[in-house]
């Protein structure tokens, strides 16, 4: 990796990436649309091809991976493959530890207020039915905190190092630390230590729906995010962008390999996000990046970015308004596309919740536009 300090950030900042915008706009796509979309076009089908894809857009429910597992830790990825872009430039014209913290800070917060909304019971206005749970964007935010800390306090190489001991400690703490009632090394719902020590901490202001180990679980989200911090730092070395592609798809296919062969001893399992589940899905954040690096930035083909680049600017607004509001985007849309549910029969869903999609992608068009961005 590349051996630059936080402290020693390049003369001239580097341009924006507008490959890290449109990967992030692919990622949230399938959140924001594409998965109710591809659901609705294919209901009943017997084509074997399409049956498979189903197949890959449910979330696997305990041990395994599939393509809608990667979304989330992508995002945590690209999350991670900024800062150094963002932090290095607020270093670069002078500003201390303590005034980026006050930046960082903020923002973690109110992430995770509104991971409260979409998780926690907060929009009930009830707080007896209040509760501290895991959210995706809370995730974000703790994973992102962390990752800022190592960024800012440690050289690429100790980095690695953190990245890798949180990897390992996760792994040790799981698989070493006996259980209450179940032992050590049970890969099972509840009878993992990070399970146990979420209910002694949290007890029932943990919602029974989220009881996943999350507590723990910060130290892997973090070293999902670290793997972007490393990757971002790559791409703002000197290096050659052949170099950099190299290097990038060097990087998925070591994580990939890391995570098969680890796995055989500890399983790959999204919801409690598993060393061996940051590797697998980092190895193919580093591959998508590549790709998208060399199309985009290096070899300037763009065009076919935009839609992507439109959503990816505007992530955690897509995020929020498509999770709270994807009923009323689905009711403008069906206002305007209703007539055709006579004419299309079993195919109007899929075209009412591309419409609800379009809607949304319009509303995210004219943000971009007027430069309207909701930064956390």
């Amino acid at each position: 990796m590349p051996s630059q300090s936080p402290d020693s950030a390049p003369p001239a900042a580097p341009p924006r990436l507008m490959s890290l915008d449109a990967l992030r706009g692919f990622d949230m796509f399938w959140i924001a649309g594409g998965v109710a979309i591809y659901r609705a076009f294919t209901a009943g089908t017997q084509n074997e091809w399409l049956k498979a894809f189903q197949v890959q857009l449910q979330h696997v429910e305990w041990e395994g991976f599939h393509f809608l597992d990667l979304i989330f830790p992508l995002f945590l990825f690209l999350i991670g493959v900024a800062i150094p872009y963002s932090l290095s430039k607020r270093l670069a014209r002078g500003d201390s530890r303590w005034q980026i913290y006050r930046r960082i800070l903020p923002r973690v917060a109110m992430l995770i207020f509104f991971g409260m909304m979409v998780n926690g019971n907060l929009l009930s206005l009830n707080p007896e039915k209040f509760c501290i749970t895991y959210s995706v964007l809370q995730m974000l935010a703790l994973g992102y905190l962390v990752a800022c800390v190592l960024y800012l306090h440690l050289k690429p190489r100790l980095q690695v190092l953190a990245t890798a001991a949180l990897l390992l400690g996760y792994w040790a703490l799981q698989t070493f630390v006996p259980v209450p009632g179940h032992g050590a090394g049970v890969y099972q719902p509840g009878a993992l230590f990070g399970d146990w020590l979420n209910q002694q901490i949290l007890g029932e202001w943990e919602a029974p729906k989220w009881r996943i180990g999350w507590i723990l679980g910060i130290s892997t989200h973090a070293s999902t995010a670290m793997l972007g911090v490393l990757a971002g730092q790559l791409l703002r070395s000197g290096r050659g962008n052949a170099a950099k592609v190299l290097t990038l798809i060097l990087l998925g296919v070591g994580c990939l390999a890391a995570g098969w062969f680890w796995s055989y001893s500890f399983p790959i399992i999204k919801v409690r996000w598993t060393s061996t589940y940051v590797l697998w899905a980092g190895g193919w954040s580093f591959l998508l990046l590549a790709l998208f690096y060399l199309m985009i930035d290096v070899w300037q083909i763009r065009r076919w970015a935009f839609p992507l680049v439109v959503i990816g600017a505007n992530s955690i607004f897509v995020y929020l308004s498509w999770t709270l509001c994807n009923a009323a985007y689905k009711a403008v849309a069906d206002r305007f596309l209703i007539g055709l549910k006579q004419y299309t029969g079993a195919w109007y869903d899929g075209i009412s919740w591309t419409g609800a999609f379009l809607v949304m992608w319009l509303l995210l068009w004219y943000m971009y536009r007027n430069k309207t961005f909701l930064r956390v």
